[in-house]
């Protein structure tokens, strides 16, 4: 009874954290399933997004328009990693390690320091209704709105002429060009509202927890690969609003399984080693037996 309450108790905050992270498993989602293009730049865009608006915002910019230039910068980012993949014919792994690598140093440069408070500015929430940062309930309903908005938006969007071009470009990128599709243009763009969209949960993630921070992105990816390939089994792919659904769902259920796991007793520090294996073992498992499984291989 104890370790139910104990979970009960975590139900809330994890919920939050979970449609605040599915926006990263979303990121991740969009170069993996739409583009075909395998991108690891959100472990370095999230903090990005955290840095520009924090920052912004000390300055004394209206949180609103912080958010909005920590989008800007991540879709900038998002932009830099496919053009080092397509122009340099660097491998979009390597080029999107390449862009974490350097986005380390331009996050230290914005925020002058390694961690920089918000505790006495106005952020995001404030602006809205200050009641947000202290309601739980609040929260949830706000963080369930913007995410299923972002859903929305994002399926209507894949089924205009220019969310045709990418995921035509995701399905072979050799004929899309023929068919007046710019690999360039379309992947950068891609590459470009994924990495925005990450940017946006690491502006939202630091105005809720009160500082930025540029080591606040560790793990993130991890974390959004183990979303995707949960909310992948549970959802599936067979429609476009099924595999834009995915990834939201499937964080929901991870980090409710994380606060199961904190309340069995699990260390906090031993998650990240738990995810990894988890992602692995779920990759792994269908070549291991001999078999593939749709949905799970990434």
């Amino acid at each position: 009874m104890e370790i139910l309450a104990l979970f009960w108790n975590l139900v809330p905050v994890t919920l939050v954290q979970g449609l605040i992270y599915s926006l990263i498993a979303l990121a991740i989602m969009i170069p993996f399933r739409v583009l075909s293009v395998p991108d690891l730049s959100s472990e370095g865009v999230f903090p990005l997004g955290a840095a520009v608006a924090t920052a912004f915002i000390t300055w004394g910019v209206h949180p609103l328009l912080a958010t909005l230039a920590a989008v800007a910068a991540g879709f900038l980012a998002g932009m830099t990693t496919a053009l080092i993949h397509l122009k340099f014919k660097v491998h979009s792994l390597l080029a999107g390690i390449l862009t974490v690598t350097m986005l380390w140093s331009v996050n230290l440069r914005i925020l002058d320091k390694p961690n920089l408070p918000l505790f006495g500015f106005e952020t995001l929430y404030d602006w809205v209704d200050a009641a947000i940062v202290s309601s739980m309930g609040l929260q949830i309903v706000f963080f369930g709105v913007l995410v299923l908005v972002l859903i929305l938006g994002l399926w209507w969007m894949l089924q205009t002429d220019m969310g045709l071009g990418l995921r035509g470009i995701g399905a072979n990128p050799h004929l899309a060009p023929a068919l007046g599709v710019s690999l360039v243009a379309y992947t950068a763009g891609g590459l470009g509202l994924a990495s925005a969209i990450s940017g946006l949960a690491g502006a939202l993630m630091a105005q809720l927890q009160g500082y930025a921070d540029v080591g606040m992105g560790l793990g993130m990816l991890v974390n959004g690969l183990a979303s995707l390939i949960i909310g992948e089994a549970v959802m599936g792919r067979g429609t476009l609003l099924r595999q834009i659904a995915a990834p939201v769902v499937g964080a929901l259920i991870y980090y409710q399984l994380s606060s199961l796991a904190l309340a069995l007793g699990l260390d906090p520090s031993d998650l990240k080693l738990v995810t990894g294996l988890f992602v692995l073992f779920t990759i792994g498992w269908p070549y291991l037996f001999g078999r593939k499984v749709s949905g799970t291989g990434l």
